[in-house]
């Protein structure tokens, strides 16, 4: 594999926006971190504080991890992405990701059937406007091209963007977590954004990731925390995780849950979805295993965590994404895996 990039992740706003992110991409870009990210839920969007960023930058990547595609047509979201790249003259990342029912058909009021063939189509029409070979037209179920159903006026025709993208080949990244659309990533994109990602475990993602083709990406969010006290770290971010698979989905679908189960937890995420559907939370987050949080993020003594970058630098992962909220661990991860 070749050398192991970084990246910050921003994420997205809770009650208001991130304190001096703008400062923090700038202080990444200058210890050599190759990107910035930023998200979307159901409060900010992804595409307004990414273009904040890169009006006050040079050289950094510019990604949303992630895009949700219920959020907009897929030629909105092209037009997006290709502004984004002319203005940062060609640094935009598109990571598109499907969320999930509850947000997609509770905040979009969208559907959520269907989610690996939706995605598929979404992908070839951003594909088709970035490229401007044609007109854009897609004869698919989700997001038929010209619109000829209920209420159209029949007078819809194919239109080719009237901006000329700067990128025909504009990077597309999926953010997914079941096998179908970690495939799906591999087939038709150009990296996937895994939510947990263990490089003791490659087993896990190896029969979806065989269609991947040479230089495709793999951005993980990995925590780096030097410390002297492992254990009180780990304490800290259970509850956190326990509310990902505890309580980020339903009973009957809980994708976090599932993609936990398959990491080699399963017995351990029943249990914590059980504790915190009952009313258990503190006993949920407690059930979290030490070993899951401690192979998914990089925690110890500088030299422990120099020993265990190894096991990261011989994976399929290209870039760990740190979370902007903490300068010291960019500046200790600058200096840990860039040197």
């Amino acid at each position: 594999m070749g050398k192991l990039r970084l990246g910050v992740q921003f994420g997205y706003w809770g009650a208001g926006p991130h304190a001096d992110f703008v400062a923090v991409a700038q202080e990444a870009e200058k210890l050599g971190f190759d990107s910035a990210w930023t998200a979307e839920a159901w409060g900010s969007d992804c595409f307004t504080p990414l273009t904040w960023i890169a009006a006050h930058t040079g050289r950094i990547r510019l990604g949303t991890s992630i895009c949700q595609i219920a959020a907009r047509t897929p030629t909105a979201t092209a037009m997006h992405a290709l502004t984004l790249d002319h203005l940062s003259n060609g640094r935009m990342i598109l990571g598109l990701g499907v969320s999930g029912p509850q947000v997609v058909e509770g905040w979009y009021g969208q559907p959520f059937a269907k989610p690996v063939s939706r995605t598929r189509e979404y992908v070839d029409i951003v594909r088709q406007v970035l490229r401007r070979g044609a007109p854009v037209a897609s004869e698919g179920p989700h997001y038929p091209l010209p619109y000829t159903g209920e209420g159209s006026w029949g007078m819809g025709k194919p239109l080719r963007p009237i901006t000329h993208p700067l990128r025909a080949d504009l990077p597309i990244h999926l953010g997914a977590e079941g096998p179908r659309n970690v495939a799906l990533a591999a087939e038709v994109c150009d990296g996937w954004i895994p939510l947990w990602y263990s490089p003791y475990r490659e087993e896990v993602y190896a029969d979806s990731l065989r269609a991947a083709k040479p230089g495709f990406e793999i951005s993980i969010t990995c925590g780096m925390y030097v410390t002297d006290d492992r254990q009180a770290v780990i304490d800290g971010m259970k509850p956190g995780l326990g509310f990902y698979v505890g309580g980020m989905g339903s009973p009957k679908r809980n994708f976090h849950k599932e993609l936990m189960a398959r990491m080699g937890w399963e017995a351990e995420a029943e249990r914590i979805q059980s504790l915190f559907l009952g009313g258990k939370r503190e006993e949920a987050f407690a059930a979290v295993p030490d070993d899951f949080i401690d192979e998914i993020h990089l925690i110890g003594s500088r030299e422990r965590i120099r020993d265990r970058l190894a096991a990261w630098q011989d994976s399929a992962v290209t870039t760990l994404l740190l979370p902007g909220s903490n300068l010291d661990m960019l500046r200790d991860a600058a200096e840990l895996v860039l040197g």
